[in-house]
């Protein structure tokens, strides 16, 4: 299934994250672990500093196996389905594991990247963009 993620870089969390994608050990010991690097590739960041990325989950729970690699450097404030789930290949049975090639991925990430700025550019030093916001 395909999520829609929301969240925020914990404050004081941005050196280490950035430090995680550029060493790509972002999510490492994961199953998921080369998805984190993509999400974060693709990610958008907004003027609010809300950071948005489709997310491609198999677990029975979203994020399941996800959530706690993600919440050591983001405050995931909403998560939601990105597609009506009965359309899902995977989700309806008709072709297991189907998220990984499925097609609405890139429908959704180029409408994402029309919005907000790139967020792994906000997270270099020099143009350190992310408003901090107390915890």
């Amino acid at each position: 299934m395909r999520y829609l993620v929301q969240a925020r870089v914990k404050s004081g969390c941005a050196d280490n994250l950035i430090k995680a994608i550029q060493s790509e050990t972002l999510g490492q010991g994961s199953v998921a672990e080369g998805e984190y690097l993509r999400n974060m590739q693709n990610a958008r960041i907004g003027d609010d500093g809300t950071v948005r990325w489709v997310e491609v989950c198999y677990c029975p729970t979203p994020l399941q196996e996800e959530r706690s690699y993600w919440e050591e450097h983001f405050h995931l404030t909403k998560v939601q389905d990105a597609h009506d789930r009965r359309k899902c290949r995977d989700q309806n049975g008709e072709e297991p594991w189907a998220c990984g090639d499925c097609d609405c991925t890139a429908r959704l990430e180029q409408r994402l990247s029309e919005r907000g700025a790139p967020f792994l550019e906000s997270l270099r030093p020099e143009e350190r963009t992310i408003p901090s916001k107390p915890e």
